[in-house]
C-alpha cells in the first residue's frame, strides 16, 4: 500500500511560512500553505511534497500560476527530446539508466550505486551524479518530477515500505538542495509492490531496489 512518508522527528505538517523560491530567489508561500498539495498529501518535509498517492495532483496549476509556462503542441516532444539527450550525456557510465515512455523520461537509480545496504543516506560518491542531473533539470523547468522509491521483497512489507519512502525523500531532498524547485517534486514510496524483475534471485532483487525519477512535461 502506498503511504505518506512518516520519518520520525523529521516529518512535519507545513505551516504558513515563506521561503525563497529556488528559481527566482523571491519569497514564496510553502506548498501546503498555498494549497498546492496533492489531494492525498498530508505533509511536507523540508518543503518537499510527500504523498500517499498521485491522485488529485495540482502541481501543474501551481507552477503555471507561479508564472512557469506550460508546454504546448509539438513543442512538448522537442523539449523532452533535448532534455533526454542531455540527461543521457550526463549519465553515461554512472549506473543510472535513462529510458523514455512517450513524453516521460525515467531515470532509474539502482540502490547499489545510491545507498548502502538497508540504509537511506545517499552514498557520497553519488553526489556528483545527482549534481549533474540537477543541472539538466534546472535547465528545463517546464517539467514535473515524480520521485518513486521501490524495494525488493526481502524483509517485512512495512519495513520495505518505510525504506522506500525514506530513500525517495533522500533523493528529493538532495535535488532540492541543488536548487530544483520543490513545487515540481512529488515523492511517493511504493515498497515492494512494483517490481520490475522477479524476486526469486539476487539479480532480480537488485533490479527492484531502486529510486526512479520520472520527468514529465508541464503541459
Amino acid at each position: 500500500m502506498k503511504r505518506v512518508v512518516l520519518v520520525a522527528a523529521t516529518l512535519a505538517i507545513a505551516s504558513c511560512t515563506t521561503a525563497n523560491d529556488p528559481l527566482t530567489g523571491r519569497p514564496q508561500v510553502n506548498n501546503t500553505a498555498a494549497g498546492v498539495g496533492v489531494g492525498a498529501a498530508i505533509g511536507a518535509l523540508g518543503g518537499l511534497l510527500v504523498a500517499k498517492s498521485k491522485g488529485g495532483d495540482t502541481r501543474k496549476s501551481a507552477l503555471i500560476g507561479a508564472g512557469i509556462g506550460a508546454l504546448v503542441g509539438g513543442g512538448i516532444g522537442n523539449y523532452m527530446d533535448r532534455q533526454e539527450q542531455e540527461l543521457r550525456a550526463q549519465l553515461q557510465n554512472t549506473g543510472v539508466s535513462v529510458t523514455r515512455s512517450g513524453d516521460t523520461i525515467i531515470l532509474n537509480m539502482p540502490s547499489n550505486v545510491t545507498f548502502a545496504t538497508d540504509q537511506d543516506a545517499l552514498n557520497a560518491q553519488f553526489y556528483p551524479v545527482l549534481n549533474a542531473v540537477s543541472i539538466v533539470l534546472n535547465k528545463y523547468p517546464q517539467t514535473l518530477l515524480d520521485i518513486d522509491g521501490h524495494t525488493d521483497n526481502t524483509g517485512t512489507s512495512q519495513h520495505n515500505q518505510e525504506l522506500s519512502e525514506r530513500r525517495a525523500v533522500s533523493v528529493g531532498r538532495y535535488l532540492n538542495s541543488r536548487q530544483v524547485d520543490s513545487r515540481r517534486l512529488l515523492i511517493v514510496g511504493f515498497g515492494e509492490t512494483r517490481p520490475i524483475a522477479p524476486n526469486e534471485n539476487e539479480a532480480g532483487r537488485a533490479a527492484n531496489r531502486r529510486v526512479e525519477v520520472r520527468v514529465s512535461p508541464l503541459a
